[in-house]
This record gives structure tokens, C-alpha cells and sequence, in this order.
């Protein structure tokens, strides 16, 4: 596979749109029915969420990293992490040395003095944030973080999140399972007593692309041929030629499974991860934006470097879905399929810390490989990586990893050595 630049905005976005939407409808045939078919199927879905939930189940598959490395997950718990399209891996690293990162991280940003130098940027994202004082650090390059992320126990982790992918298809090996490559991504800190709105429901890596762009066509191919029913969210064929748009802010790599670390206690009513978990949700979005309520010149409000949302007006029994993470402790680590629609919960007075390491599953590929390259050149300045807005704030800071920092699989994460 050939890694290509990504593409340019189009110069007249609802022109585009509407010639793209007369295309697809087009390919598909009967939308209506095709959305009324997939309607039902994630009703369904999410109606058994709810009975679920009536039960007193947190829905959210939960595995024991030990079984991880003894190679014992049941079956049971392996058909309910593709069925929900999300896991709590219990245990991924020692209580003791979550709680240890924690405190390193908090003596990071205070020896390089963060809160006085610290200048708000509305990425676009983060809206309801504080703007005094952050929630989400724009810090990559911690000593704790580069640990977590070259640990042999996370590559453990993440190579179980990838086997329930098919990585070799259309006649094509798409993706390596068993290797990392390294996207580096931020900390959040969020202390007792915050009051936080949260983040509405939304799915990550483009929004107005998932119509607009050739290789999302090839990825939701059966989605826009009218056959929805042959759609396979875990079929990796194309993806890792998917291109965002040439943006300040878009998401350079193919994840398999979004991702973070605990390092603090967390309850499942203080402000945590909710997600719909249902990984076919997606082709609800895709038909929905293509029915005859909306604009031609529309995608039910999709839009370049955004994220893609789910809103009341267009979506609003989708909301049904939306379920919180079970309580989780420092240590775990907590995963979402890439296209699953996830929000942040709101929070009044928060009760304890609210504290995690963001670090995805990014399998190793001609795309992943490029950005990794990037990001070895970042690290070894201190900038932000690219789909980061270029704070650079640990240019100049003291305790930085450093390159003898890493480790085999950190150097070959990085793209700075190939790992043996």
C-alpha cells in the first residue's frame, strides 16, 4: 500500500455535497428502504441495551488483562467485546504503577511551572472546558506516557483489541495486528469538585470525508450499494487508505480502537466515557444524512475538521443507546471501536480525581508508519505531533523522555528503528 497527502477541502462544499448525495443515492437505489432496514436493526440493538441496563449490567464487556496473557478470555467474553464494540481491560498495569504515573505526571507539570504559561486554544473540540484552567493537557512526551506506551503489557492489550479485526480481505494484508505503531495524544487532569458540561455524542476521524471521500466509499462499499446488511465494522479493507482533509486538526492514522489509561478511581456517574455500543450505528448515520428531510446541499450537519455528530434533530432515538463505562480503577485501560458514537458525561462536583493517559490501538501500516515518523521527529524536539494544535510546550522542559527513554518497541513505534 502507498501512503498518499491527504486531500484538499472541497473549494465549494455544498455544491460537492450535493453531487455526491445525488451519486450515492444513486448507487443505493431504494434509500428509504435501505435506512428503514438498518433503522430497525439498531432499534433493536439498542432496545436490548436497555433491558440490559433494567437488569443492573454496565453492557460494557469487561476482560481481566491476566487472561490476556495466559490466552484464557472466554469465548463469551470475546463474542460480547465484537457484539458492543468496546471493552474495560481490567488490570492492564499494576494499581501501584497507574497511581505512580499519576504523581509523576503531576510533578511534570509542576516543575515546569504548566498553569502560568499555559494560553487557552478553542480547538474546536473541548467547548465546554474551563478555560482558566484545563481539563486536557496538551502534554505527549512525559516520561509516564512514553512508558505506558511502549509497555509490553499494553502491546499485549492492544494486539488482543486488534485480533477482532479482520486485517487481510479483498485479497489485500491491510494492517498489522501484531505491531504498534505510536500515536502520541494528551492527559487529562480533572480535579474534585469540577463542574464539567461534558462533550456531546460524536464519532472521531472526519465527518463530512465519511461521504465525500473515495477510499470511505470502498470502506462503506456495501453500505452505498445498497446492501447494508453486508456491512462489517470490523473488516479493515480500505481503511488504512482513508485520507482526513488537509485541516489544522484531523486524525493522521487508522485506529483500530480509540483508547485511554486510568489513573485514578472513577465512578460511572462522575463525568466518564459514554458510547453507543453498537459498532454498526454508523450506517444509521450514513443513510439518515441521505433521506429526503435533508438538504441536498447537507450531511445532517457534518462539516470539515469536525468531529461527526449526532444531534437531536436528526438522530434523536439514537440517544437511547448511550450507556456510561462501569467504574474503572487507576490501571485499567478503557476501548472503543474507531467509528462508535462516544460523549463525556456531565459532572457536578466531582468526587475524586478524574485522571487518564490517552493512548489508542494504531496498528502498524504504510499510513500509521508515515505519521509515526512524524512523530519521532517531534519527540525528539519536544513539539506537539501534528493532529495537535503546535503549543510545543515541552520544548524547553526539564524530565522530558528522551530518546534513551525508549526502549526497543518505543524506538520502533516512533518509526526511529525497526522492532526485531
Amino acid at each position: 500500500m502507498s501512503h498518499t497527502s491527504p486531500p484538499q477541502v472541497p473549494a465549494d462544499i455544498p455544491a460537492t455535497i450535493a453531487a455526491t448525495k445525488q451519486k450515492l443515492r444513486s448507487s443505493i437505489g431504494d434509500v428509504a428502504g435501505a435506512f428503514e432496514i438498518v433503522r430497525a436493526q439498531v432499534l433493536d440493538r439498542i432496545e436490548e441495551i436497555r433491558v440490559l441496563q433494567a437488569q443492573g449490567s454496565s453492557v460494557w464487556p469487561e476482560v481481566n488483562f491476566s487472561d490476556i496473557a495466559a490466552n484464557t478470555v472466554s469465548d463469551a467474553s470475546k463474542v460480547a467485546v465484537k457484539r458492543f464494540g468496546c471493552a474495560v481491560v481490567r488490570g492492564t498495569f499494576p494499581r501501584e504503577q497507574a497511581q505512580a504515573w499519576d504523581d509523576q505526571l503531576a510533578a511534570y507539570l509542576e516543575e515546569n511551572r504548566f498553569f502560568e504559561t499555559y494560553e487557552y486554544r478553542d480547538d474546536g473540540f473541548f467547548t465546554s472546558l474551563a478555560k482558566t484552567r484545563p481539563s486536557i493537557f496538551p502534554i505527549y512526551w512525559s516520561k509516564p506516557q512514553i512508558e505506558a506506551r511502549q509497555d509490553d503489557n499494553m502491546a499485549l492489550t492492544r494486539r488482543f483489541m486488534n485480533s477482532f479485526w479482520r486485517h487481510e480481505s479483498e485479497g489485500r494484508v491491510w494492517f498489522d495486528p501484531t505491531r504498534d505503531s505510536h500515536y502520541p495524544d494528551r492527559i487529562r487532569r480533572r480535579p474534585p469538585g469540577t463542574n464539567s458540561d461534558g462533550l456531546s455524542p460524536h464519532s472521531d476521524s472526519g465527518a463530512l470525508e465519511r461521504w465525500l471521500e473515495p477510499a470511505y466509499h470502498q470502506v462503506f462499499r456495501h453500505i452505498y450499494q445498497g446492501n447494508p446488511d453486508r456491512y462489517d465494522p470490523w473488516d479493515g479493507a480500505y481503511r488504512p487508505l482513508v485520507e482526513e482533509y488537509d485541516t489544522p486538526r484531523r486524525c493522521s492514522t487508522f485506529r483500530t480502537f480509540q483508547g485511554w489509561t486510568a489513573l485514578s478511581d472513577m465512578k460511572s456517574d462522575q463525568g466518564v466515557l459514554h458510547t453507543i455500543p453498537i459498532p454498526e450505528a454508523i450506517t444509521y448515520q450514513l443513510l439518515r444524512a441521505l433521506q429526503s428531510d435533508i438538504d441536498d446541499d447537507d450531511l445532517c450537519g457534518a462539516g470539515p475538521s469536525q468531529t461527526l455528530g449526532i444531534f437531536e434533530r436528526y438522530h434523536a432515538e439514537l440517544f437511547n443507546g448511550l450507556v456510561p463505562i462501569p467504574d474503572v480503577e487507576p490501571g485499567d485501560t478503557v476501548w472503543w471501536h474507531c467509528d462508535m458514537i462516544h460523549s463525556v458525561g456531565p459532572v457536578f462536583n466531582q468526587q475524586g480525581w478524574g485522571n487518564v493517559m490517552y493512548i489508542p490501538a494504531s496498528p502498524w501500516c504504510d499510513k500509521n508508519e508515515a505519521y509515526a515518523r512524524q512523530c519521532g521527529e517531534a519527540f525528539s524536539e519536544g513539539r506537539s505531533p501534528r493532529d495537535f494544535a503546535n503549543e510545543d510546550y515541552e520544548i524547553s522542559w526539564q524530565n522530558r523522555a528522551t530518546f534513551a527513554d525508549l526502549n526497543e518497541r518505543g524506538q520502533a513505534q516512533l518509526g526511529l528503528s525497526w522492532e526485531s
